[in-house]
């Protein structure tokens, strides 16, 4: 049963819609009424240096050596003020303070623009052969300015609210509209996670309900095959620890009972299959969490030197050795370090004689071969020792199984090859070639 003090989900999709459309508009709103008071600035920064352009076009040259009033030209701007100053900010002529620094900043020879008491000046430097030495400043009171942008603002306001007055209304519908369906699910939902994996999702018309429905009944569906699955590693898990780690424990009573054992090469042995343990722990830890499968290439060479390496825990003969240029193939490390891991470890309890890694280019893909000069299988199937049971053969359980299921989920397959003497044959398919990449010439 849910919680019948929580907040109603109808509820709950009525004051998201309407306040992440708020949000949104109010936003929108406020953006818009910076970008709006900007550009009247920039527009009135813009009629300004026009005005004070010509005013300067028709300023005499000779205006700071002789101040006198200036005749305007025609089609000024309404309600601009417009002075003469000398380069050190004094007004010479017209309106305007009696000192202004804008106008002093001029002496540079560029237009110069800012806010002085109130006012929006512009001003422009008169040319003249003996030098810029008189500047035109026009100014535009700030509260002209204002009038535009807050009449701007307050049309901006009007539509933000008729806005969010009918996202409220739409969200009033919506919330109706969706919760039905999201109510049904959750019920769907609640008897799965009773167990029920016979649940099915009613159609609502919505086509992401209904996919959420149509998802809700696949989970069921694969829920019970995953349990199995949960239980079936659970097994191979408990296969894969258990032969290395009867060998650690084997080789420290041995090691123990035995008189003038070597303690030393003892520990040192124990170490390296203690390491190896932790090997196999993490792979399969990392193949228990479902991650997703590592598609990077296959680094091919490390693996077979890692099977070399275990030369002494095997306690026989084993060659690792590679046939001309492997092909690239993208496969888990992990998966294929533990198929191989499976074969050589039969070879070595059920085998006899030599054992034998070899990895092979077999046109499209890569094949990796372990055999041994064992009996092999005999009075049993080749396909029965892949199954998960201990009687489909004399020492042939659940590793094989194992190791089969892993080969199958990177896209590749295991097969017996050979029954006497017995050779196993790993087959992964070749990744696609790469353009940026060349091929590798044959040695």
């Amino acid at each position: 049963m849910g919680d019948a003090t929580g907040v109603p989900l109808r509820r709950r999709l009525l004051v998201t819609i309407a306040g992440v459309t708020t949000l949104a508009v109010v936003l929108l709103t406020l953006t818009l009424a910076v970008a709006v008071q900007r550009l009247y600035r920039s527009e009135a920064v813009a009629t300004l240096e026009r005005d004070a352009a010509r005013v300067a076009a028709t300023a005499p040259d000779d205006i700071a050596a002789r101040p006198r009033p200036v005749a305007l030209p025609e089609g000024l701007s309404g309600g601009i003020v417009v002075g003469i100053y000398r380069a050190d900010g004094a007004r010479l002529t017209g309106d305007g303070p009696a000192a202004s620094p804008v106008a002093a900043a001029t002496s540079d020879g560029r237009p110069h623009q800012a806010d002085e008491a109130g006012v929006l000046a512009v001003t422009a430097p008169i040319p003249s052969d003996e030098g810029r030495r008189a500047v035109v400043r026009v100014g535009m009171p700030d509260a002209a300015v204002a009038r535009r942008t807050d009449g701007a603002w307050l049309l901006m306001a009007a539509f933000a609210l008729v806005v969010i007055g009918l996202a409220v209304m739409v969200a009033r519908s919506q919330s109706r509209r969706l919760a039905l369906p999201l109510e049904r699910l959750t019920g769907a939902a609640q008897a799965l996670g009773d167990g029920d994996f016979s649940v099915r999702a009613q159609r609502s018309g919505i086509r992401e309900a209904d996919e959420a429905g149509r998802a809700l009944e696949v989970t069921a569906r694969r829920l019970g095959t995953l349990l199995d699955r949960e239980r079936a590693f659970s097994a191979d898990v408990s296969h894969q620890l258990r032969t290395p780690l009867t060998g650690l424990l084997l080789g420290l009573e041995a090691a123990l009972e035995r008189p003038g054992a070597d303690l030393e090469a003892a520990a040192r042995t124990a170490v390296r299959r203690g390491e190896h343990l932790r090997d196999i722990i993490d792979d399969l830890l990392r193949l228990a969490r479902d991650a997703g499968p590592d598609r990077e290439p296959l680094d091919v060479p490390a693996l077979l030197a890692e099977l070399e390496a275990r030369r002494e825990d095997a306690g026989r003969p084993l060659t690792v050795r590679a046939h001309g240029p492997l092909p690239v193939v993208h496969a888990t490390t992990s998966a294929v370090r533990q198929i191989l891991e499976v074969l050589v470890d039969n070879a070595v309890a059920h085998g006899g004689g030599r054992i034998t890694v070899e990895a092979s280019d077999i046109g499209g893909g890569l094949a990796v071969d372990v055999s041994d000069e064992g009996p092999g299988v005999v009075d049993t199937d080749a396909e029965d020792i892949f199954e998960r049971r201990r009687s489909a053969g004399p020492g042939y359980g659940i590793g094989l199984a194992l190791a089969r299921s892993l080969a199958e989920a990177e896209g590749g397959r295991l097969v017996l090859r050979r029954l006497a003497p017995p050779i196993f044959t790993l087959l992964l398919p070749a990744a696609e070639r790469r353009p940026e990449r060349g091929d590798a010439s044959p040695a």
